[in-house]
């Protein structure tokens, strides 16, 4: 039997002085409270209490034995309640992770600026180490997983953040020696950047757009910011994320392509554990992330 139900018990018969006082106080009968001290003092090995027809005394184990009971009970009870709080209050540690290329664009600014304005929640933010199992990084010990993929996992929930505008660019030293796109299809015949996790490109939108499976790698690399400089340095066309792109395609180091198909953006995902009630640090966190890419839009080109 449950040893924390029979110290309550023990407890409430020691504080009242009789069975059916305690049975009254915990809604139980006189009888089950009985069993529940003759059972803890079977565990235990001693007598705890004198029975008599009219009263109930504690014997002298029974007087130390009810001196801990109670202090373990208060205990618990007080960290039932800490913990509860900590799960309504946002403080504590939130432990983030993300594919690098994700981290490395306006990702870690909004995380920043959340730490910033939530200083009771000491955040901890890592890239890459990302597992495609999606439920991985619960086990990692990590409360949220961000990602650009749609997610139909059961064991996992997931909150659109943002959507991440690409751009198919490449520098005017390259168009000038290999010439420009006229049409999708003339990616085939091109040099391309190409992310090792990104090796299909899809250009346009619903039913217009168009799947081009990437072979003629000319230049790979697992960041995006290293494509961007080998797009400037007139490597190839690339397909970048265009917030980090904006400064060079602005200047002219880089131009876009095909710019009447423009190709789709990419969803960014939170995605969370499940549970009936999440914790307040982690919808503080979505809530905070979600108003602050809708406050810092990327400019229109």
């Amino acid at each position: 039997m449950d040893r924390l139900l029979l110290m309550r018990s023990f407890v409430t018969v020691a504080n009242i002085g009789s069975f059916s006082g305690a049975a009254k106080a915990l809604s139980s009968s006189g009888s089950l409270i009985s069993r529940h001290v003759a059972e803890l003092e079977r565990q235990i090995g001693v007598r705890l209490v004198n029975r008599t027809a009219r009263s109930v005394s504690l014997t002298q184990p029974g007087l130390r034995y009810a001196e801990f009971a109670a202090r373990i009970l208060e205990e618990i009870s007080a960290e039932d309640s800490h913990i509860a709080q900590l799960h309504d209050r946002p403080e504590g540690s939130l432990n983030i992770i993300c594919p690098k290329w994700i981290g490395s664009l306006d990702l870690g600014d909004a995380i920043s600026a959340f730490s910033v304005a939530h200083p009771k929640i000491v955040v901890r933010f890592e890239l890459g180490g990302i597992s495609d199992r999606t439920y991985d990084f619960l086990d990692g010990g990590f409360d949220i997983a961000f990602h650009t993929r749609d997610l139909r996992d059961s064991s996992v929930r997931l909150k659109k953040i943002a959507s991440l505008p690409f751009v198919l660019c490449a520098s005017e030293k390259y168009l000038e020696k290999h010439g420009t796109l006229g049409h999708p299809n003339d990616i085939a015949v091109h040099d391309c950047l190409v992310h090792v996790n990104d090796p299909v490109w899809r250009v346009g939108h619903g039913h217009a757009s168009t799947l081009h499976k990437i072979r003629n790698v000319a230049f790979s690399s697992n960041s995006y910011i290293a494509l961007q400089k080998a797009a400037v340095h007139g490597r190839g066309i690339a397909l970048l994320p265009q917030r980090p792109a904006y400064d060079d395609l602005v200047s002219g180091a880089l131009r876009v392509l095909l710019p009447e198909l423009a190709v789709p953006d990419r969803p960014l995902y939170a995605i969370y554990g499940p549970g009936q009630e999440t914790p307040r640090k982690v919808t503080v966190f979505l809530e905070f992330l979600a108003k602050w890419f809708s406050e810092n839009p990327i400019p229109a080109m």
